[in-house]
């Protein structure tokens, strides 16, 4: 694994624009065939093969079987438009004890590489922030130098303010005019109700929806043992309790609105991912790639809804051979 996909090595780099270029160099020199196939051209009918055709185009099984030669058509497909949705509310802001960069941290590393890796493939990539406003949207473009302004916004650091997703998502299912696949990264720690109605909106518009919640290990592990303060980064002040005598019902709490959330996902075919910050980054971008590069379509099931929390859970049921 290339060390800059780590995010210990990660948290020491300066700049996110170096940060995106080594996770995105070390993830691309490292799978043998590409995550995007099934991205550009659908495959339509086969018709005979004529004099002047390109030979790449000759179904070899097809002339196995019938002993004629006949060659593959395609239907091109427009560009690819990929929506990037940033939550950078308070709560983004979270970094435990044991993890190397805050949630909004790694979020802007993943929605920096992912906007590196759509505009490699000449496809049209747009970015939202938000908290409880929307805070910046900037156009998709498929320009090389759309990366730019990307990274820019990325790299802004707005006072942020409490979450408000659910309806901001509506907002942003009339605004996005062009249907394409609509990346939401955030810890989601919202009013599950209307965040949930959103996300049901988005795909009553026909777009491709997929929900990477970026949650920092103590928030799932809860390893506290000492008495403290724990603050609410959105809702101050905080309360003063022993974690020891409320961790369980902490944990099944969480794990509850996970599983909600979850569940509403699998109902409205929503692509979702748990991401702990303490995951290497190639595991995630592998795991989300092949999953959006593969050919179906299917709608996500509870079985292929999956974890890339670097600890060996579920992988998606499509793989590329």
């Amino acid at each position: 694994m290339n060390s800059f996909l780590n995010p210990h090595h990660l948290a020491k780099l300066e700049g996110l624009q170096l940060r995106a270029r080594k996770i995105v160099e070390g993830f691309m020199a490292g799978p043998h065939r590409s995550p995007y196939r099934g991205f550009s051209t659908e495959f339509a009918e086969h018709r005979p093969y004529v004099p002047g055709d390109e030979i790449r185009y000759v179904d070899w099984k097809v002339f196995g079987r019938t002993d004629k030669y006949y060659v593959k058509q395609f239907v091109d497909e427009t560009n690819l438009v990929c929506y990037l949705v940033l939550d950078v509310s308070a709560s983004m802001h979270y970094q435990g004890p044991a993890a190397p960069l805050s949630k909004l941290e790694y979020a802007q590393c993943l929605a920096a590489s992912l906007a590196w890796i759509v505009l490699n493939r000449h496809d049209a990539v747009s970015l939202t922030t938000y908290d409880e406003v929307v805070r910046t949207s900037l156009n998709p473009s498929s320009s090389a130098t759309h990366l730019e302004p990307i990274l820019r916004v990325l790299q802004s650091n707005p006072r942020s303010t409490n979450t408000r997703g659910g309806p901001l998502f509506h907002e942003l299912a009339e605004r996005f005019q062009k249907r394409g696949i609509v990346i939401i990264l955030s810890d989601c720690i919202d009013d599950l109700a209307p965040f949930s109605a959103g996300l049901k909106h988005l795909r009553h518009r026909q777009h491709e929806v997929a929900l990477l919640q970026v949650l920092d290990p103590a928030e799932l592990d809860f390893p506290f043992t000492q008495r403290m303060r724990f603050l609410d980064l959105e809702q101050e002040p905080g309360v003063i309790t022993d974690p020891q005598t409320v961790r369980s019902a902490y944990l099944s709490e969480f794990q509850a609105f996970r599983d909600s959330l979850r569940n509403h996902c699998s109902q409205q075919s929503i692509d979702y991912t748990l991401v702990r910050t303490d995951s290497a980054l190639d595991t995630v971008l592998s795991r989300f790639l092949v999953e959006r590069g593969s050919d179906h379509r299917s709608a996500t099931t509870p079985q292929n809804s999956r974890a890339a929390d670097g600890r060996g859970g579920p992988r998606p049921r499509t793989s590329i051979s």
